[in-house]
């Protein structure tokens, strides 16, 4: 594509500013300082000559494309990338650097010696020789999930906007907050979003499409042990967190766990652990491809609980099971052309497309089921959460060819 790419400038400066979720906050967003990406966002938008561009309450940025087909029909496509980074790694004082040309040898992070991304351990490098590679300087996250697809959306929204010979119908353009920790559209304005189908920007390998995520639920156990002075306890005492400790060592270690399983292969994985001699609470996350098997863990679970709580005459527990959100691909079987125009424009855009599942979830799957259909493209983020965190510059870029290919194929396929 000839066109002066500005994907990396704007990378570089979106991820230098902290947006760091916060899971336990009770606030929407979960950090204030989201806005301040979000704010930086509009004005870019605004100095595009996008003249809609705007952040509402919750810290949502909408913003919209206008169309500039003739025919009448066209469907309104949405472009979303989340603002939030995960708070698994710290995100404060992000140092990106860029190794331009990158020869394949490994990359020492110069803030942390220790810290050595290699070719060896992250398998997928072996095809960057030659890229360049930004990554963090060894203290920190980089950002580019999902700093990446924010930096390819408003590339493509700054390409659409200098080449109006390319042919499209509205383009609705939505960053979202919160994603990270679950919570990314759970204050969306559907309606004022008012698309008909969309992309989340969200994933990772060159030319991957993702239209399958998973199903996930929360639960939650909060068990109550009997108290008594440590002095006279004997016969007395239950304490609720070694009641606790033994549901955790009653789980399967060879099985059913994030570290034994891949492809399709659920799992349930406890993510917090708290309490003292009253009380406890243990949360987990419950993951599978297929909704109805949630159902059958939760179950398999409670009766762990049930056999431990047997050990212990006098605990009780309670247990609690949240919705989190469910395969996309429930909703997207029933239009696949969605996922099929996007394969399509990575072919015409010189690139192989790699259809593969989502170990996981984007706000597309929740978007999915709120009514827009929403596939996930690849940005080149990889060994994400983490300070090897890396990105190619050209994967970014041809992320923005992609989607130059992609809403011009809407725009053809439409009825006049």
């Amino acid at each position: 594509m000839n066109y002066k790419y500005t994907v990396e400038e704007r990378f570089l400066k979106y991820v230098q500013i902290d947006t760091t979720a916060d899971p336990v906050s009770p606030s929407f967003p979960s950090s204030m300082k989201q806005k301040d990406l979000a704010k930086v966002l509009v004005e870019e938008l605004l100095e595009m000559g996008i003249k809609d561009a705007e952040m509402d309450e919750w810290g949502y940025v909408f913003a919209t494309v206008p169309s500039n087909s003739s025919k009448k029909n066209v469907p309104t496509i949405c472009l979303c990338s989340h603002m939030d980074t995960a708070p698994d790694c710290s995100g404060t004082n992000v140092k990106p650097i860029v190794h331009r040309n990158w020869d394949g040898s490994p990359i020492i992070l110069p803030d942390d010696n220790e810290q050595i991304i290699t070719s060896e351990r992250h398998k997928y490098l072996k095809e960057k020789i030659g890229d360049d590679i930004i990554t963090a300087s060894g203290l920190t996250l980089l950002g580019s999930d999902d700093k990446a697809g924010i930096a390819i959306i408003m590339d493509f929204a700054h390409y659409l906007v200098n080449h109006p010979e390319v042919i499209h119908g509205d383009v609705r353009i939505l960053f979202t907050p919160d994603e990270e920790v679950g919570r990314g559209v759970e204050h969306l304005d559907m309606e004022k979003l008012n698309a008909d189908y969309g992309y989340t920007m969200d994933s990772g390998e060159l030319g991957a499409i993702e239209d399958e995520s998973f199903s996930a639920d929360a639960m939650s156990f909060q068990i109550t042990g009997v108290s008594a002075h440590p002095g006279y306890a004997k016969g007395k005492m239950v304490h609720a967190m070694k009641v606790a400790s033994a549901f955790i060592n009653s789980l399967p270690t060879d099985s059913w766990t994030p570290e034994t399983t891949s492809g399709r292969e659920g799992f349930v994985h406890p993510t917090s652990f708290n309490g003292g001699l009253e009380e406890a609470t243990v949360t987990f996350i419950i993951r599978d491809h297929i909704t109805a098997k949630l159902a059958e863990y939760e179950t398999r679970l409670e009766d762990l609980m049930k056999a431990t709580i047997a050990q212990f005459p006098g605990a009780t527990y309670t247990c609690q099971v949240t919705e989190q959100y469910r395969n996309m691909k429930e909703i997207i079987q029933d239009v696949p052309f969605v996922t099929d125009y996007a394969i399509e424009a990575m072919e015409k855009a010189g690139i192989t497309p790699k259809p593969t599942i989502i170990r996981g979830g984007t706000d597309g799957s929740r978007l999915s089921f709120m009514g827009l259909p929403c596939p996930n493209i690849f940005t080149g983020e990889m060994a994400i959460h983490s300070k090897h965190e890396y990105v190619s510059v050209q994967d970014m870029q041809k992320a923005v060819d992609t989607l130059a290919q992609l809403l011009p194929i809407w725009e053809q396929r439409a009825e006049n």
